[in-house]
């Protein structure tokens, strides 16, 4: 599984033309399954997003994580993360899950939030999504679950 993560300041979502909703500082989630995904991951996956630490602390470092802060989290599915893009200029999906598989990597994630706590403002799987968001510089990183070996 893959999540991209952005620290933000405020971040809202729209899918399909109707509000989802919005926070305030947190970090917005594009989370994506592959073929070979298991559910499980997804588990792994949450608690690595809400424990990294990307938000600074009183010296100005980044040792805080979204549990540290008490901030908020929009989360989005998005298949393209999975993009094989090492050959031509037309990204392949071929590495995505399917999309039985993808929802219910996505719907697990979200339940894992909540089981720590958290009360993720969401997209719709699978709708047409328009995300705004304010962050305070350009944070943004990929995590991926089970490690990627190069």
């Amino acid at each position: 599984m893959i999540a991209l993560i952005q620290r933000v300041s405020e971040a809202s979502i729209t899918a399909d033309g109707e509000f989802r909703g919005s926070i305030g500082q947190g970090l917005m989630v594009l989370v994506c399954g592959e073929k070979n995904d298991k559910l499980e991951y997804a588990d792994a996956l949450a608690e690595k997003v809400v424990g990294y630490r990307v938000f600074s602390d009183a010296d100005g470092k980044m040792n805080l994580s979204l549990k540290t802060v008490n901030g908020g989290i929009l989360v989005a599915s998005q298949f393209t993360l999975a993009a094989d893009t090492n050959s031509g200029t037309r990204p392949s999906f071929s590495p995505a899950a399917d999309p039985a598989l993808g929802e219910a990597l996505y719907v697990r994630f979200l339940e894992k939030l909540r089981s720590l706590g958290f009360n993720p403002v969401t997209g719709v799987f699978g709708a047409h999504m328009q995300i705004s968001l304010v962050n305070d510089g350009p944070v943004t990183f990929r995590l991926c679950y089970p490690k990627k070996k190069d």
